[in-house]
């Protein structure tokens, strides 16, 4: 049975009897309201005013016990020091908690085991479904939760081989975009600061790097093409390998945010001119662009849409709703023009 606590006195258990006779109207009633059913809009504004002037509250732990609904949502995330990660986090949030949701948030540091680690632990949680943008490439895991009839939406990373309910960005027309800016400005010696290659993000991006160079018929320069781990300091390591070079790129483009910030840091500390001396395309992170001087030209990834479609999506599953199961929601990238990119002659 569904229970109800007293806000100003917490050791008093009250039954949903007790609501029902407030508001004169069937136990039967007041449960479908708690569980997130649909009640006439009369009846609905009598339950929250009864609920609200009696200072109750719905016992989650109760009523996942009779329902097998917890309220609750996992997200597993690679690292919480990332800001495309917490940037989409903030995002799904502000949609579950309109919707009723709290949210358990783990991140697994890049690591495959604990990544598998984090997922058993939000199933023992008894989470209603969960959110993860995927390290492992093995999905054998996220396949076994779809089996238990635990939704599960992927962010930014597919799982080959497992049906699954997906948000990306288009990361390939990204890359090609940002680079093409460059070649149509005169460039031909173009370096990127790529990510792990194991990783799908960075797989794509660098696609689109290479396809345009192919579309142009231009040859890529292979010394030209460095993988970071999408941390500040591979961004400024590797930045800072080009500057070292005699025969140093045109330009860089570096592919994310983390690494971007890094890439800056090593031309700051080198009193590298951008663009005069060097010209860069970055990634994510609006603000960061607007604070380099000159302003930077940047890849601005849609974190606001991935977050929500992601929590919609959720939303549409945990509410029974299998149409267009697996779902694949692929967004646009936009290159915002800065003024760090310096034509050639």
């Amino acid at each position: 049975m569904t229970q109800i606590f007293p806000a100003e006195e917490p050791g008093i258990a009250v039954t949903i009897k007790d609501v029902a006779r407030t508001t004169g109207l069937s136990i039967a009633t007041i449960s479908k309201f708690l569980n997130g059913g649909n009640v006439m809009e009369e009846n609905r504004v009598m339950i929250e005013r009864a609920i609200s002037d009696l200072g109750f509250r719905v016992n989650e732990i109760a009523r996942g016990l009779k329902t097998s609904r917890t309220m609750t949502v996992g997200i597993l995330i690679p690292s919480l020091e990332n800001i495309f990660c917490t940037s989409i986090v903030a995002n799904v949030e502000n949609i579950l908690l309109q919707n009723g949701y709290s949210t358990i948030i783990c991140d697994y540091r890049e690591d495959r085991a604990l990544e598998h680690g984090r997922l058993d632990f939000l199933v023992n949680k008894m989470v209603d479904g969960i959110i993860h943008m995927p390290l492992a490439h093995d999905g054998g895991q996220v396949a076994s939760l779809l089996a238990k009839d635990i939704p599960v939406i992927l962010i930014d990373r597919p799982l080959q081989g497992v049906a699954c309910d997906t948000v990306l960005v288009d990361n390939l027309n990204a890359s090609y975009h940002a680079v093409e800016h460059l070649l149509v400005r005169g460039h031909r010696r173009i370096g990127i600061i790529g990510g792990p290659e194991d990783i799908y993000t960075a797989s794509e991006r660098l696609k689109g790097y290479r396809r345009v160079h192919e579309d142009y018929a231009i040859a890529v320069d292979e010394s030209l093409v460095l993988n970071g781990d999408y941390r500040v300091e591979s961004g400024f390591r590797l930045m800072e390998s080009f500057l070292r070079r005699s025969d140093r790129p045109s330009a860089v483009y570096v592919t994310n945010y983390e690494m971007t910030l890094g890439a800056i840091m090593a031309l700051n500390e080198n009193r590298t001119r951008i663009p005069e001396e060097l010209s860069v395309i970055g990634f994510d992170n609006l603000q960061m662009a607007r604070i380099v001087k000159p302003t930077l030209t940047i890849v601005v990834q849609p974190m606001q849409a991935i977050g929500e479609t992601a929590a919609n999506l959720l939303l549409r599953r945990l509410k029974g709703d299998s149409a267009g199961f697996p779902a694949i929601h692929r967004l646009k990238t936009e290159l915002i023009l800065g003024e760090s990119v310096q034509p050639l002659a």
